[in-house]
This record gives C-alpha cells, sequence and structure tokens, in this order.
C-alpha cells in the first residue's frame, strides 16, 4: 500500500507563495537528520511523483497500487527484499513539485516513478541527476525532455513525437495541407507543437496558426482564441491540451457553432484517457465531441491485460477506485515493475544501497536549509543501466528501450467519436495508417503491401456526414482575394482593361472566371492593375507580390517557369507556350531544276525502275505474238525502251494483241495515270506558293550570330537568353507591340532594326495573323504553359486545377480560345516546302499492286511458253524415231533438234504461229504415215479411210 503522510499532502495543496518559501528553508530541521544513509534492511525505497487529483493521476495511484501488490507477492522478484513506495502529491505545480521531490530524497529512494507533467519533469529532472537517483515517467510526453540533456530521466510512454508523426499521416491521408494547433501554453504543449510542426513539414503540409491559452486559462481566454482561429483559413483543428481541462475546449467550440459541417477537429491522447477514466459515459459529452477523431495509446490484447482490468473493474464496484482504465494506469503499472526487476537485478549482482554526501551541497553561514541532509545514491549509476536493459512483456506490450532511451514500436488506436469512441484504424512507425493491429503487421516482412497500406475506415464527420471536409474556407475577415492582373500595353486578347479592374476580359480572365465558377463555394475577388499601361509590367515582380502576401494570386499570360514555381503554387497550365523565333522572309527565285521537286530522290528512281521493267514485261508478253515487238535486237531495244516511256504520256503506238500484255498494261496505265495527276498538283503547289527562305533557320544559327534580338519588354524572354542561352545583354532590344515587331523586323538589323525576335507562342500566333511576311524558324526551344499564380501550398489552386481540367474536358477552354485568338489564314504559312514534295512513301501500293500484277502475267507467259515446248519436243522425238531428221532440218532447219539452251531461245524467239503451223504440219504427217501403214496391212484400214 502507498504510504505518505497525509498531513504534508494536504498542506502542499493550501501552500500560499510566503508559506512555501517558509517551508522550504525550514525543511532540513524539519526532516532530521538521515544518519549514515544506510537503509534497513529488507526494505527498497522508492518514490511516486503525481498530481494525485487528476484524470491522469487518479488511474495511476490504482495501477501503483496493484503493482505494489503484485510485486511484493512474487517471490520470483526481490526475493526477500520487500518495495516500499513513497508517493508525493505535485498538485500541478512546478515549485510544489520540486519541494516533494526534495523530500523523496531525503527518504532515500533508489528510483523514482513519475512525473506526468513535462513541466515538472523538467525541473525535478536535474534534481535526481544531481543525486543519481532514476526518474521513470510514466506520462511526461514532451519531446525536449532528452536523456541528453537529463541522463537520469528515462520515458516509459511514448513521446509525443510520435502521436504527432501519426497526426501528420491523417492530416496527409486525407489530402489537407494546413492545421490550426489548439494548445496549452506550457512545457507540454509547446513541446508537442513544435514535433507536429517537424512532422507535418516532412509531408509538405504546416501549421498555419498556433492558437496557445494559459495552463490555467478560463471560459473567455478559451472564447476569445477559437473566436480568432474560426477567423482563419483552417478548418482542420489539433487540439492538444491537458485532460483536466481539454473538454472546456470542446463545449466551448460547440455553443459557437464549430462542431458543424466542414470543421475538423483531431485531439490528442489525451482526451481518449479522459473518456477512458469515466466509468459512466455521459451522452451530452458524447454530443460535444461528435466527428472528432482521437489518438490513443494502442495497448495490445492479453491474457495478462484482460486479468488486469477484471481486477480494476472489481476495485471500482467496490468503490476502492475512483477512476476507470485508461492507458497512463497501464503504463504506471508498468513501470514499477520496472523499476522491481531493475533492483532485483541490481541486488543480484551484488550491488548495496548506499548514500553519501554531496560535497558540493554544504551549509552557507547563517543558512537554515540544511542542504547537507541530500545524499547522493552511490548505486545511481549502475541502476540506470540495469534500467536501460529492460525487457520484458508487460500490459502495455513489449517494455524495451531503443538506443536513444524510447520504448519501442509506439503505436496509436484511431478513434472517431460518434455515439461512442469506434475504431477507425491504427497508426504505428513501423506500419503507418492500417485497419490492421500493429503488433500483426509486426510480424509479417516489411513490404510495401503490409508496411505502408495507409488506409482507414469511414469516417462520421462533425455535423454527421460522411462527405470528406476541404479542411479550409476563406477567411471570415470579409476581405477578397486580391487578384494581381499585368495592365498591358499591347497584345490586348489576353488581358482587356476597358475601363477600370472591375471591368477586365480578355483570354486569361475569362478563363479565370469560367474556373472560378465552377468551384463549389464562392471566391469574393478584387482585381488590382499592375502597371500603367504604356508597357508591359514585370512579370517577375507581379509574381514576387504574391509571394511576399502582397497579392493573393495573380492572373494573366504568366508563363510556368523554374525561378517562378519556387516561390509560389501555379495552377494547372490552361494554355500551351513556349519561346519560339519569328524571323523576316523573302520569296526564293525559282531554280532551272525545279521540276524535279515534286518527288523526293526515291520517288524518281521507283517511277523509272518501274517504267523500265513494265517495258520489258510487256516486250516479253507481245514478242512472239506482235510484228511491232519483232526485228533485229537493236530495233527491240529501241522498240522497248519508246514503249515504256511513251506511256507517261500515254502516246506509245505499239498495239498489244497478248491477253497477259493486255492486262498488265491496263493496271500499269493507271498508276500512270494517278503518278501524274500528283506530280502535277505538287508541281502547281510548289510553284504558287511563295517559297521561303531566311538566314536564321533556328536557334544555333541564331546564336552564331551577333545580330540584335528583339524580346517583349516585361516577359521571362529576356532573362532566360541572358542566363540559360548566354546572349549578351547588348544584343536584346525590348519591344512592346505587334506593331513594333514589324518595323524592327523590316528594318532588319543594319538599318537599327532587329534579325529576329524571341517570344512565345501565344503572341507569335497573333504577330503572324496579322503580318504574313513573318514566320516561325526552327522548332520551340521551351516548353511551358501558362497558369495561375497562388501563395504557397494555397488549397484554392488545386481547386482551381481540378476546375481548368474540367473547362477543358467540356470544350469550354476551346471555345473561350476561339472567341479571343482567332487567327487569318496568312498565319499558316510556316509550312515548309518539304510538305509539298512527293515521297515513295505515297504509292508504294500502287506500286507493289503493278509489281505482283506483272510477276504473275511473266509466270503465266513462261508456263504457256514451257507448253508448248513440250508439245513440240514430243513430236520432235517422233521425227527423229522415223529417222526423217535430215528431211526435216533441210525443209525448215530452224526446227532442229533442241538440245542446247541456244537452241531454246531460238524456239522462244520463234513466233508462235510458226509454232503452231509446225506442230500441226507434224501432227498431219504423223497420221498421214500412220494412214499408209494401215492399207498396207489389211482392207479394214482402206474400209476406214473410204
Amino acid at each position: 500500500m502507498l504510504s505518505h503522510v497525509a498531513s504534508k499532502t494536504m498542506m502542499a495543496g493550501m501552500l500560499s507563495p510566503l508559506f512555501v518559501i517558509w517551508f522550504l528553508a525550514g525543511l532540513g530541521g524539519a526532516v532530521g537528520e538521515i544518519g549514515d544513509g544506510t537503509t534497513e534492511p529488507g526494505t527498497v525505497n522508492v518514490g511516486a511523483l503525481f498530481t494525485f487529483n487528476s484524470t491522469i493521476g487518479r488511474a495511476a495511484m490504482v495501477g501503483i497500487e496493484l503493482a505494489i501488490e503484485d510485486v511484493n507477492a512474487d517471490s520470483t522478484i526481490l526475493a526477500g527484499t520487500r518495495l516500499n513506495v513513497i508517493a508525493q502529491d505535485t498538485n500541478c505545480s512546478g515549485f510544489v513539485g520540486t519541494i516533494e521531490a526534495l523530500q523523496l530524497m531525503e527518504k532515500k529512494v533508489v528510483a523514482v516513478v513519475g512525473p506526468q507533467s513535462s513541466g515538472i519533469g523538467h525541473v525535478i529532472s536535474h534534481v535526481v541527476t544531481e543525486l543519481h537517483v532514476p526518474l521513470l515517467s510514466f506520462a511526461a510526453t514532451d519531446p525536449t525532455l532528452s536523456p541528453l540533456e537529463h541522463p537520469y530521466f528515462i520515458r516509459t510512454t511514448h513521446s509525443d513525437h510520435f502521436q504527432m508523426n501519426a497526426i501528420a499521416d491523417l492530416v496527409e491521408h486525407f489530402g489537407w495541407r494546413e492545421v490550426t494547433a489548439i494548445f496549452v501554453d506550457d512545457d507540454y504543449g509547446r513541446g508537442g507543437v513544435i514535433a507536429l510542426g517537424d512532422a507535418l513539414a516532412e509531408k509538405r503540409s504546416r501549421i498555419s496558426y498556433k492558437a496557445g491559452f494559459p495552463p490555467n486559462a478560463g471560459p473567455t481566454a478559451i472564447s476569445d482564441l477559437l473566436v480568432r482561429v474560426n477567423l482563419m483559413e483552417s478548418r482542420v483543428f489539433v487540439v492538444h491540451v491537458n485532460p483536466d481541462t481539454g473538454m472546456n475546449v470542446f463545449s466551448l467550440a460547440k455553443n459557437m457553432g464549430m462542431m458543424a459541417t466542414g470543421y475538423v477537429w483531431i485531439a490528442t491522447d489525451w482526451l481518449a484517457s479522459t473518456l477512458d477514466s469515466v466509468v459512466q459515459p455521459d451522452p451530452s459529452a458524447m454530443s460535444l465531441l461528435q466527428g472528432a477523431i482521437v489518438l490513443r495509446h494502442h495497448t495490445p490484447d492479453s491474457a495478462p491485460k484482460r486479468r488486469f482490468t477484471a481486477r480494476w473493474n472489481a476495485m471500482l464496484r467496490a468503490g476502492n477506485a475512483s477512476s476507470g482504465l485508461n492507458s497512463y494506469g497501464l503504463y504506471a503499472y508498468d513501470s514499477l515493475w520496472a523499476v522491481a526487476r531493475a533492483i532485483d537485478r541490481f541486488l543480484s549482482a551484488g550491488n548495496t544501497i548506499n548514500f553519501s554526501a554531496d560535497p558540493r551541497l554544504h551549509e552557507a553561514n547563517g543558512s537554515t536549509l540544511h542542504l547537507s541532509t541530500l545524499r547522493i545514491f552511490d548505486g545511481g549509476e549502475s541502476l540506470l543501466r540495469q534500467l536501460l536493459l529492460t525487457n520484458f512483456t508487460g500490459l502495455t506490450g513489449q517494455i524495451e528501450f531503443d538506443s536513444e532511451r524510447n520504448l519501442i514500436g509506439p503505436s496509436y488506436d484511431i478513434l472517431n467519436i460518434g455515439g461512442g469512441p469506434r475504431l477507425i484504424g491504427y497508426w504505428s512507425n513501423y506500419s503507418g495508417l492500417s485497419v490492421t493491429a500493429p503488433e500483426i503487421l509486426h510480424r509479417q516482412p516489411p513490404n510495401g503491401s503490409t508496411t505502408r497500406q495507409q488506409q482507414l475506415f469511414g469516417v462520421v464527420w462533425p455535423g454527421e456526414t460522411t462527405a470528406q471536409p476541404r479542411g479550409w474556407v476563406f477567411p471570415n475577415d470579409g476581405k477578397p482575394l486580391r487578384i494581381g492582373v499585368p495592365n498591358r500595353a499591347s497584345f490586348r486578347e489576353f488581358v482587356t482593361n476597358n475601363s477600370n479592374s472591375d471591368d477586365l476580359g480578355g483570354f486569361c480572365i475569362d478563363v479565370f472566371n469560367a474556373a472560378i465558377k465552377l468551384l463549389p463555394y464562392p471566391v469574393p475577388c478584387s482585381f488590382v492593375l499592375i502597371g500603367d499601361g504604356s508597357k508591359n509590367p514585370n512579370y517577375d515582380e507581379i509574381v514576387n507580390m504574391v509571394a511576399r502576401n502582397e497579392l493573393d494570386a495573380a492572373v494573366g499570360d504568366i508563363a510556368i517557369v523554374r525561378n517562378r514555381i519556387k516561390i509560389v503554387d501555379f495552377t494547372q497550365p490552361y494554355t500551351e507556350s513556349g519561346l519560339v523565333i519569328v524571323t523576316r522572309v523573302r520569296g526564293s527565285s525559282s531554280s532551272a531544276w525545279a521540276f524535279l521537286r515534286p518527288f523526293t530522290l526515291e520517288m524518281w528512281c521507283a517511277t523509272g525502275a518501274f517504267f523500265l521493267l513494265v517495258g520489258a514485261a510487256v516486250w516479253i508478253l507481245e514478242h512472239r505474238e506482235n510484228p511491232e515487238f519483232r526485228g533485229t535486237p537493236k530495233q527491240q531495244i529501241a522498240t522497248m525502251f519508246w514503249f515504256s516511256f511513251s506511256t507517261m504520256f500515254f502516246v506509245h503506238r505499239e498495239n498489244t494483241v497478248s491477253t497477259l500484255g493486255r492486262f498488265l498494261l491496263i493496271v500499269w496505265l493507271f498508276v500512270v495515270l494517278i503518278i501524274n495527276s500528283s506530280y502535277t498538283a505538287s508541281l502547281t503547289s510548289i510553284l504558287t506558293v511563295q517559297q521561303l527562305s531566311s538566314g536564321i533557320t533556328g536557334l544555333d544559327s541564331l546564336l552564331s550570330t551577333s545580330d540584335p534580338i528583339g524580346y517583349q519588354e516585361g516577359k521571362f524572354a529576356r532573362n532566360y537568353m541572358i542566363e540559360e542561352l548566354n546572349i549578351p545583354e547588348s544584343r536584346l532590344k525590348p519591344l512592346n507591340s505587334p506593331e513594333e515587331y514589324a518595323k524592327a523586323l523590316e528594318l532588319g538589323p543594319k538599318a537599327g532594326g532587329v534579325a529576329a525576335i524571341v517570344d512565345e507562342i501565344p503572341f507569335v500566333e497573333i504577330l503572324l495573323s496579322a503580318y504574313c511576311q513573318f514566320r516561325i524558324v526552327g522548332p520551340a526551344f521551351t516548353k511551358n504553359g501558362w497558369g495561375f499564380a497562388f501563395q504557397r501550398d494555397s488549397p484554392l489552386a488545386v481547386d482551381l486545377s481540378t476546375a481548368i481540367l474540367t473547362l477543358s474536358e467540356n470544350g469550354d477552354l476551346q471555345r473561350i480560345h476561339d472567341k479571343w485568338l482567332s487567327r487569318s489564314e496568312c498565319s499558316s504559312q510556316d509550312t515548309d516546302i518539304e510538305a509539298s514534295r512527293l515521297s515513295l512513301s505515297s504509292f508504294w501500293g500502287l506500286f507493289l499492286l503493278c509489281g505482283i500484277v506483272c510477276l504473275l502475267a511473266l509466270v503465266g507467259y513462261i508456263i504457256k511458253t514451257c507448253c508448248q515446248y513440250s508439245k513440240f519436243s514430243s513430236t520432235e522425238a517422233d521425227k527423229s524415231e522415223e529417222n526423217v531428221e535430215v528431211s526435216t532440218n533441210q525443209k525448215d532447219p530452224k526446227f532442229g533438234k533442241l538440245k542446247s539452251f541456244k537452241n531454246l531461245m531460238h524456239f522462244v524467239d520463234t513466233k508462235e504461229e510458226e509454232i503452231d503451223e509446225v506442230i500441226k504440219r507434224r501432227l498431219s504427217d504423223k497420221q498421214q504415215q500412220q494412214g499408209a501403214c494401215t492399207s498396207d496391212d489389211g482392207p479394214s484400214i482402206v474400209h476406214q479411210r473410204q
């Protein structure tokens, strides 16, 4: 059972500042001498330092009592030695906590469990460090309580560093960019908010406003604070306050209408501790918290935890406990067990508990403080090492410290308050957000599918809606957005200033207004003209004004370039852009060989080859049947070439008589018709369209010269050419309007003008629509677009990007473009002459068709010729058997025995009608001979002849 002096507890609660000073001055005399510092054998004193009458303290009191009971009843721990816990009430005061700590040090405690307050922890850590007494805090979560500064401080719960990382993951999961932090302005609150800011920065988010209030603030101070935060843009509130006063924040927020639809409330673990401590939940309290998201220390379910919970509930029913079980009661229980196990190992190693005087604490002359009564624990360093080696499974899970003295496996339950707390997921530094318990995921291999699931169950938000809040609104200060608009001196198609800043038009303004109308909420805007209208303003300066918070946004022909995107956020580009080169052109004189331009070299070669191929094929098909394709070899070659090329003009005089020859000629004449028509059309286009030529053909030729270059004043082209292209500034000449562009280009570099102009594509298109003697040379050498500029992390930039994509998909963006930026016909003169030339790729299908027909005709001809030759050979063989070769050769020497290739060629060269005549004659002669032989043999043959 806890032992403490009741009178001291009551006294500490009623101390006035003057009385406390008097009490501390007489502390040494009141307590008395300790002697040589040794303790009685069989008992080890351990201190407990916390606020008894508090949400955390009431649970910690029961947890420590049960831990003492279990430790002293366990024969395997501290065999023969009894653990005695001396509890002191800090009464939520750093000053009283310091006094109570000094009192514990006089009672020869070897370790202290507590305190619950981070502020008190900072103070008494110096005391225990000086006296070498380990301090185990089960509730001081301030991340700035570092073991580097306080070597005898050990945190037996999880630091708020991990809790704030969990909140940052929640903010990222729901897509919010800014939060408002509401916190108690003490060490605990400030340390947590600093950790929250660091965690959000890693997720590219931030705390937009830090709203702190004093630890003992009343309803008026909290109400004033809530009024201020409600005027801000962010609607995501992170509440990091003390459990005993935190409910006041939600109660006042409910009365002010700040728990309605559109708000997001995220509470740290203090709220879960408050709810868990209530024995009978109050429905009215639950209604205050409807829709809030709450974090709670995750403690794995286990049999010892269930038995401990049953014992706790039994104490509640018996009236021996005044608080429900929260996580801090579990951590207090495990902290005392960690101390008991460490002392057990300390004593088992042969160490003894001794105290010695601190030579630096001595009595000053006339002082009554009696500082010499405070003694150093000689075995403090050894006990500290044993504590850091702690490794056992407690009610809260595995109790083990990492190299930075943090408990391993930090994890949290994520609750959503409706009629009561509802579990929607978990967070741990191992698995992130998930719907699976961390201890289950920890047993799985660390891969992307298991460790970073980043998912939660559905949330019911304030206002009892499942629709996720946007997380921000326009500030309720009545001020419209300050939209900067460049007051252009030219190219009014993009931004038109009709009379004042309230009557603006143009392509850019119309796109912005159309996008604003698509937003699901009203956006009050006030346009601010930048520039005097006589010359274009500096666009970099307009963007800088947005970055400096002089403007909320900038709308106009603002290019998205590298130096600007570093300081502001841009929307999705609403039109493409890029730098191009414009130069003056002149008509080129016709060449003597201009007639060859319609076809490429490959096309000319293929056409000539097919003329020869078709001519040769027709000659082969007609040679044996058509007399016009016969004659001497010289005549036949001339005929073949004449026929081939005369078909180009359809003036061939030779008639085709063979079926295959006529079929091939029909297909070829169709191909020639298509080629002639295409040639005529291409040549007409080339000779009638102005041919463009210029000394500057692209970026490389522009850089190789030293001629002046024009650019639009105020735009980014100047800085780009100087910084990226290393063009000397002396070569650059600022211009303002299309008229100045045209005049400078017409004058040329020798007459005070420019050789070329570098500007963005939309401006160049307008220039070319009015001045047809200019053209773009080379491709665009930058790729960018125009967008609307907003301050960094502005959520409006994201929503407007979505609206611009909607305009693009439904066609409205193109209609706005056509309304303001329609171009005339002459603006299309940037077509290259090569586009009019015809290549082989345009006709390969025709050539393939003609080639296939030609091949089929020749194959048919060869088959026919072979059949004739086979028939002729058979008749020739019959003549040889009758020994009439000589007579036959004498009558017709051309048809001798075909035993060589030369004889075969003679056969092919012979007219087909002559071949047929010979075959018929030989067959007739053969029949006559057979008839004569039959007549000599008998009358039956003669009768047959008759």
